[in-house]
């Protein structure tokens, strides 16, 4: 079973973050959802989004290292938020992480503000295509600025960008699309299309 970490922190946008989450579970894959800044409770965490929305994560980021320590799941994703990809760029013990993922060949997806200001501080976008929320691509350092792409998505390699909540179905639906295949794909795009 492939395995994804889905990051949160205070000021997330719901959407932008819960639709990996929805969609990659319909699809088979391990979801975890780790809380990196909001309010401890025990081992998980309460994240409030953007709008308001308290989420309880499954754990924080702390249980989440000290659990899986050296493994890394099959793709790490970042939501965005404004405020949210503030509070994901701030913690360089996740900033870390994602590198170690992008250097054992993990997918790294990140979504609207993320892309620029998590990922910017990151090696991950050095080379790459990548997209973000408009305007804000400025917030990632000099040298990536000329990897960005005004598309609604990019896929380059094993990163995964998009710009914003309108685009967080075909987001999540593409990161469906890599881990669980075209099949899988197919079967969980038709049956969100029911009425």
């Amino acid at each position: 079973m492939k395995t994804a970490a889905v990051f949160f922190a205070d000021g997330f946008e719901d959407i932008e973050a819960l639709s990996p989450v929805d969609y990659l579970r319909r699809a088979g894959v391990e979801v975890i959802t780790v809380g990196v800044k909001g309010m401890p409770f025990n081992d998980t965490m309460i994240v409030t989004s953007s709008h308001n929305v308290p989420m309880i994560m499954d754990m924080s980021l702390d249980s989440y290292m000290k659990k899986f320590g050296d493994s890394i799941p099959d793709c790490v994703v970042c939501p965005g938020g404004g405020k949210g990809a503030i509070n994901l760029s701030e913690c360089t013990t996740l900033l870390a992480h994602l590198e170690k993922a992008w250097d054992a060949g993990r997918l790294v997806a990140a979504i609207c503000a993320a892309p620029s200001v998590v990922l910017g501080k990151t090696k991950i976008p050095a080379g790459k295509k990548w997209t973000c929320y408009p305007d804000m691509e400025g917030e990632s350092k000099p040298e990536y600025q000329s990897g960005y792409s005004n598309k609604v998505f990019v896929t380059d390699g094993n990163l995964v960008t998009s710009r914003g909540p309108g685009a967080a179905e075909e987001f999540a639906m593409e990161l469906v699309r890599i881990l669980a295949g075209e099949e899988v794909y197919k079967k969980v795009h038709d049956s969100s299309q029911q009425r």
